[in-house]
């Protein structure tokens, strides 16, 4: 007998192997209609995968955590498929799941069109309709090879050469005339696929190479129905409107250009909006016990060596030399505040201390990464670093825990997703240090009474972390903050603290950031406020107009007058018509417009209005500035 064990907790028994699909029908015939694959031990596998032991199962659904990736991966199957019946000079190499979809490369001597996507559009829905069963299938190496380059399908018989170990099986997957080398599992029918769209075409080399022969990419979408579809699609629409790099254009805040590839160029409205930024952070330092300090940008290599960031991260720094010296531009700020830790000797009484740094950062990411705010080689993080007792793990994450909610509450937030980032494969350090650490921030998430997800083997190199990711106005989430646990770099610095009996022992160190990059957050609140910061994060708070020149004085004494008390104003003295001024600084996103005519120039007064047309009357300066600072400012949208 083979007892299959159901997520439920229930057991089934059956009197021999049997195959997921057969589970799933004696179960009912609603699971066996709705079927798509199967988890067997944990391990995604086919309906038709034979369970011939004792196992737990889980029947995958639609509606199961893994559907998409199982539904994705069967279209971009889909693609190749139409894209060799309308093109059959068409070779495929690869088409992997990606975030929100799927790609397949292709070689082609013709560059696809947009017509050309259109009709493998049509052709995938036409496969779908055919209903075609997908079959799973295996053959020697030798055989593979030979099968694959009988059908003109080289680049399949040079993955199958490379990669495959001798002796091993092949698995392919065929779906009508069509076959493929590929793992899987899929779908069991094309009839299970449908909601889906092509996105668009780029180029690719083959393997990555640019050596190599340059290929055609095809980006496509799929989700589980025609909602889901739909959903992701107007989000892309809305994120197209909201692209922080055409408002940064817009509203003058910054621009990027060939000759500082991943750099940004501040102008003073985007500067504005930085500091404000920076400056709230300060606070949130100060108000936590953390003592700012500042390191050099270019670091002795011997030092990066010490901390293992030549051996695992080599790749991404910039270096230089001088006076037969490397030197590294730093990646990230740690070793240096340790080296800021060492220069005194501490007891266990002054633990934990807390540095915290707006310290600038450089990684040699590669040029097709690049993407705006969100993707820089150069950028600066609210980074600080804790150094503390074993037993005091605990409560400084808890406490980071409180500050980060708040730090993102005020900044429109609401939504924030948490995250345990366990020990990846290349990491230093040995595994029960590992699992120490791991431990630690499992017993401090608990602590803070949240549900958080791992994710096995995404940790940095040094330590397991926890992640914060915000869910923004639109649905998309971002991956923001971090606190990490790092038994190892103190002591490979040779950071110490006296202990109670006057002995010597290396501190943990806390690596956390809330905001991170500044530069990828600023970004991120320019898309998330689709440009219309709350006011007190604008970068011009208000625009004071006068409606002719008989008020242009006033309105001048206006705006000096609000910006000694702190207001970002500006005054537009132009000789034109006002309604033209209000369109145009609502177009700008000002969230407030102060208009002056000769009523209010009499009585010291100014009539406001927001950027979302709401008229909030008339106000003298002391008490629009009041307004201003007591957060009564909602109303500008």
């Amino acid at each position: 007998m083979i007892q299959v064990t159901l997520p439920d907790g229930s057991r089934r028994e059956y009197p021999g192997p049997i195959d997921v699909a057969g589970v799933a029908a004696s179960i009912g015939p609603g699971l066996a209609k709705a079927a798509l694959a199967g988890k067997v031990d944990g391990r995604l596998v086919d309906l038709s995968f034979r369970i011939d032991r004792d196992a737990a199962l889980e029947v995958v659904t639609d509606k199961h955590a893994d559907a998409l990736d199982v539904i994705r991966h069967s279209t971009a199957h889909l693609l190749a498929q139409a894209t060799q019946r309308l093109f059959p000079d068409t070779q495929v190499t690869i088409g992997p799941v990606i975030e929100s979809g799927f790609y397949y490369d292709f070689a082609r001597a013709t560059p696809f069109s947009t017509e050309d996507l259109a009709k493998i559009e049509a052709e995938m829905a036409k496969i779908v309709g055919e209903a075609l069963p997908v079959r799973r299938s295996v053959m020697g190496k030798d055989e593979a090879i030979a099968f694959f380059r009988s059908r003109g399908e080289h680049f399949k018989a040079e993955i199958i050469d490379d990669i495959i170990p001798p002796g091993d099986e092949i698995s392919l997957y065929g779906q009508g005339e069509w076959v493929d080398l590929c793992r899987g599992p899929h779908v069991p029918n094309t009839n299970k696929l449908g909601a889906f769209k092509l996105m668009r075409v780029s180029g690719a080399y083959w393997r990555g190479d640019q050596k190599n022969q340059q290929l055609q990419r095809v980006y496509g979408t799929a989700w589980r129905n025609d909602k889901e579809l739909k959903t992701y699609l107007t989000q892309l629409e809305e994120s197209e409107k909201r692209d922080h790099r055409r408002l940064g254009r817009q509203l003058g805040l910054f621009h990027m250009q060939e000759e500082g590839p991943g750099l940004v160029f501040w102008h003073p409205r985007g500067w504005a909006v930085w500091q404000v930024v920076e400056q709230y952070m300060r606070g949130v330092y100060r108000a936590n016990g953390y003592r700012e300090v500042r390191c050099p940008q270019i670091l002795d290599k011997s030092l990066w060596e010490k901390t293992g960031h030549w051996e695992n991260y080599r790749d991404n720094m910039f270096t230089t030399a001088s006076e037969n010296r490397d030197y590294a531009l730093k990646p990230m700020n740690c070793p240096g505040h340790v080296q800021i830790y060492n220069h005194g000797l501490h007891s266990y009484r002054d633990l934990p201390i807390r540095y915290g740094e707006f310290g600038a950062c450089h990684r040699n990411e590669p040029s097709g990464a690049l993407h705006g705010l969100l993707r820089v080689r150069g950028f600066t993080q609210d980074d600080g670093h804790i150094f503390c007792t074993d037993a005091q793990i605990e409560a400084e994450v808890v406490a980071f825990h409180g500050q980060a909610m708040g730090v993102y509450r005020d900044f429109g937030f609401t939504e924030v997703a948490v995250k345990l980032a366990l020990r990846p494969d290349k990491r230093i350090g040995d595994d029960a240090m590992w699992e120490q650490a791991e431990r630690a921030l499992r017993s401090a998430l608990r602590a803070c009474g949240v549900e958080w997800e791992e994710l096995p083997g995404e940790g940095a190199f040094y330590g397991p972390k926890i992640e914060y990711h915000l869910r923004d106005s639109i649905g998309r989430a971002w991956q923001v903050g971090t606190m990490q646990v790092d038994f190892f770099m103190p002591g490979r610095l040779g950071a110490e603290y006296v202990t109670e009996d006057s002995g010597r022992r290396t501190p943990v160190m806390l690596h956390r950031a809330i905001v991170g990059s500044l530069e990828r957050f600023i970004g991120m609140l320019i898309e998330h406020h689709a440009g219309a910061m709350p006011a007190w994060l604008a970068p011009v708070q208000a625009v004071v107009m006068n409606i002719t020149d008989a008020q242009a004085d006033y309105v001048a004494r206006v705006a000096k007058d609000l910006a000694n008390q702190g207001v970002r104003v500006e005054p537009d003295l132009r000789n034109e018509k006002i309604g033209y001024k209000i369109r145009e600084h609502t177009l700008q996103k000002v969230p407030f417009l102060l208009v002056a005519g000769d009523r209010e120039r009499e009585q010291g007064t100014v009539a406001v209005r927001t950027r979302a047309g709401e008229d909030l009357g008339t106000m003298d300066l002391a008490g629009f500035a009041a307004c201003l600072r007591s957060g009564s400012n909602a109303a500008a949208g």
